[in-house]
């Protein structure tokens, strides 16, 4: 029998399998090491196709040298087109990235015996393009392939100077040791690569939300939504976890409205710990990428509201862009719940999700 499992995986191509006497052990062998595969061909077929994009973006925009507007207009064209035909992932944010991505990285491909895989996903890479200093960058990409950093540790260690400080100071191992425990909870994660929304949109598949929510949000945000709904005043249900892209990072918008009286997008951002200035500032970068992105003409300003579950207090703040203030004022409060309604919906859910946990365990205890 396995003789002729091997004989199948080495004509075949499949995984190679070694049995053991543990049946469950094995299950897990075989499932990791497929998804280990899966993600290992899909990353490189996304990276590849990036590259080659911004390959051919480059090669137009060189045809077109004398016209110093070309490179815009293709890449605004080529947006549209695109998306038109293949939905979400080709903005011209992208399709800068994948230019940006082919200047910076142009041999990526290419080694002594002209064959190569890249070990790093695109979102890597995305972080990488962003640091102009070669050497900083060549550095990073060869630390977070030999180090098998997250997308996470390697955009804290970017953002922190971390190549920087290495060559500063005479203590590296004292600086390596912190970077270690402060990224250690990034480097842990598991389905990083299946929670990656680049890789939903490459393979044409809806986003699965449930991993960006934990039991406790999962219950306030889905009574969130029924309690707006249910209040009568013009909410329109638009999405939920939406995702907002920055130039750095993904963020999710808890729950997205469209009131049609006021005629404005309601954003509301739900926070298991006590609401922080940095809070109401990523808040108010979420409304003016949607006045930006998402407002027509005619519509209101966008506002935000910032919830707070925290076990001490539940709060709940609005958020609006300066100028606006007077308008939220006189109009935007006769069609929102009170900060009183919205805590008191807060600490009602998280009793009634408490009172549900506590049920449960008490019938596990019983169960034979």
């Amino acid at each position: 029998m396995d003789y002729k499992l091997n004989e199948i995986v080495n004509n075949t191509g499949m995984m190679n399998f070694n049995k053991t006497d543990d049946i469950l052990a094995d299950m897990q062998e075989i499932i990791e090491t497929a998804q280990k595969k899966a993600y290992h061909a899909v990353n490189i077929l996304i990276v590849q196709r990036n590259w080659l994009i911004g390959y051919r973006i480059a090669i137009e925009e060189l045809g077109e040298a004398d016209r110093a507007d070309y490179g815009a207009s293709i890449i605004k064209k080529l947006s549209k087109d695109l998306t038109e035909r293949y939905g979400k992932g080709f903005t011209k944010t992208n399709l800068y990235h994948f230019y940006g991505f082919y200047k910076k990285f142009p041999n990526i491909f290419h080694t002594a015996c002209g064959k190569s895989e890249p070990v790093l996903s695109w979102s890597h890479y995305r972080i990488l393009i962003q640091v102009e200093d070669q050497a900083a960058r060549d550095w990073y990409a060869a630390e977070a392939a030999k180090q098998t950093w997250s997308v996470r540790t390697l955009q804290r260690n970017v953002s922190s100077q971390y190549y920087y400080r290495l060559l500063q100071t005479q203590k590296k191992e004292l600086v390596e040791t912190e970077m270690k425990e402060l990224t250690s909870g990034y480097q842990n994660d598991k389905l990083e690569f299946i929670k990656n929304p680049v890789v939903a949109e490459f393979l044409g598949l809806a986003q699965n939300t449930d991993f960006t929510e934990t039991d406790l949000e999962k219950s306030i945000i889905t009574n969130i939504q029924k309690f707006l709904m249910e209040l009568g005043k013009g909410y329109a249900f638009v999405a939920r976890q939406q995702r907002i892209h920055t130039e750095k990072e993904d963020y999710y918008i808890d729950l997205v409205f469209y009131n049609y009286i006021l005629k404005c997008f309601v954003l509301v951002d739900l926070k298991t710990s006590k609401i922080t200035h940095q809070d109401v500032g990523q808040m108010d970068m979420y409304i003016r990428m949607y006045d930006e992105l998402k407002r027509s003409e005619g519509d209101n300003p966008t506002i935000g509201i910032v919830l707070c579950s925290d076990t001490d207090e539940d709060i709940a703040r609005y958020s609006v862009l300066h100028g606006n203030e007077q308008l939220f004022a006189s109009k935007y409060k006769l069609y929102l719940p009170t900060e009183e309604e919205l805590k008191a919906e807060i600490e009602t859910q998280k009793a009634m999700f408490y009172l549900q946990q506590k049920e449960k365990e008490q019938a596990a205890k019983y169960e034979i």
